[in-house]
């Protein structure tokens, strides 16, 4: 019988470009353990694992099998996946999924990545059909560079108006003692970073990080007796588009429109600004965080960069969006859209510290990867009905 699902814990390693410290296993273990200390719970008490990473990009597949020693999968039941940069946001619904299911009451949920000591672009290359696409879409930012080149033609939008994306990520991570970036930059400091590919500068794009996260969910048999404050999942839902970059509609994320509509549709919510408290986006690049909140319904079609410089979307804002620092401070692809999950679980339990926002009772969280796919998913502090 399906049962209603809350995270009850939530852990991540500190981020950097390099940990050199710590192997694959014990990176994943220092996430897992803080996740368990989090939730005052021990691996004995976990009936389940989900686990997934780029591991394609490591090129050391089985991540289940090796990192039994860290992630407590011994003689457990563990499943892995892997769906490119939607990784940690989809292994997020594998272990919603598995609780609801009513087959585990309490599941451990894991997403990793060393990305420094994986070729991200040689890896993402085989993504895309090898005699059109590929020349032009070898890599991640040529395809956010197209879809930023058509929504600039479409809406008018400048080079400033996603420069105060970067600006404001980047600000919020000065309150995150995990993120990797911490950079007090101003818009001209934007302005001035080198272009990587028109209109994308250094400073509008994401990192790549070593990092790890882990998330505990727990059915609502079980949530109440191992926390006080549970954040409850309330809806969820994904979409894929066409594999073929020219059958994308760029400056429109289609994926993200549709999968945010049926989770509105789920619970009920008729204007999310005004509904939702605030939002762990997945933002790949500054020009994301004016096109994609239009594709969320925070705003009409061109408005994007309006809400942002009308401070909407700062923490003091209507909707705050990433007070954790988001992808643009922090970027383990596998675990990368887990930590969306995963900070806003936290900000609902009140758990934030110097970026928490105040009183969050429903919170946004999606994940981006591959050709142009979405995952939505809202959590609640009151658990659904």
């Amino acid at each position: 019988m399906a049962k209603r699902v809350a995270i009850v814990g939530f852990g991540q390693t500190h981020h950097t470009t390099t940990r050199r410290d710590v192997n694959g296993v014990e990176l994943i273990n220092q996430a897992v353990t803080r996740a368990l200390d989090d939730a005052h719970l021990t691996i004995n008490d976990i009936d389940a694992i989900v686990i997934g990473n780029m591991d394609h990009f490591e090129g050391i597949n089985y991540v289940d099998t090796w990192s039994i020693d860290g992630s407590g999968g011994y003689m457990k039941p563990i499943f892995k996946v892997c769906t490119g940069g939607t990784t940690g946001s989809t292994v997020a619904m594998a272990g919603f999924y598995h609780v609801a299911s009513g087959m585990w009451n309490t599941v451990l949920a894991i997403g990793w990545e060393k990305n420094s000591e994986s070729d991200t672009t040689g890896a993402i290359i085989t993504a895309f059909e090898p005699v059109w696409d590929r020349p032009t879409f070898a890599g991640a930012v040529g395809g956010l560079a197209q879809d930023a080149m058509a929504y600039m033609h479409e809406t008018g939008a400048t080079l400033e108006d996603s420069a105060r994306v970067a600006v404001r990520d980047r600000q919020h991570a000065l309150n995150n003692p995990y993120a990797h970036l911490k950079l007090n930059i101003s818009i001209d400091d934007v302005m001035n970073s080198p272009m990587i590919s028109y209109p994308i500068r250094f400073l509008d794009m994401c990192p790549r990080t070593d990092g790890a996260a882990a998330v505990i969910y727990a059915s609502e048999d079980k949530a109440e007796k191992i926390t006080e404050t549970p954040t409850w999942f309330i809806a969820t839902s994904n979409r894929h588009d066409y594999t073929m970059a020219g059958d994308i509609p760029f400056g429109w994320l289609t994926s993200l429109r549709d999968a945010s509509r049926e989770v509105y549709k789920k619970a009920g919510i008729k204007e999310p600004l005004k509904e939702i408290d605030m939002g762990e986006l997945y933002l790949p690049s500054s020009w994301a965080g004016l096109m994609w909140i239009e594709m969320l319904g925070l705003c009409k079609r061109g408005e994007g960069p309006k809400l942002v410089a009308d401070g909407v979307t700062d923490m003091t804002g209507e909707f705050p969006i990433n007070p954790s620092g988001g992808v643009l401070s922090c970027n383990p692809i596998g675990a990368t859209g887990l930590l969306r999950v995963g900070e806003a679980a936290h900000q609902i339990m009140g758990k934030c510290d110097k970026r928490q926002v105040p009183d969050v009772k429903l919170a946004l969280t999606t994940g981006f990867g591959g050709c142009f796919w979405s995952d939505v998913i809202l959590l609640g502090k009151k658990k659904p009905s």
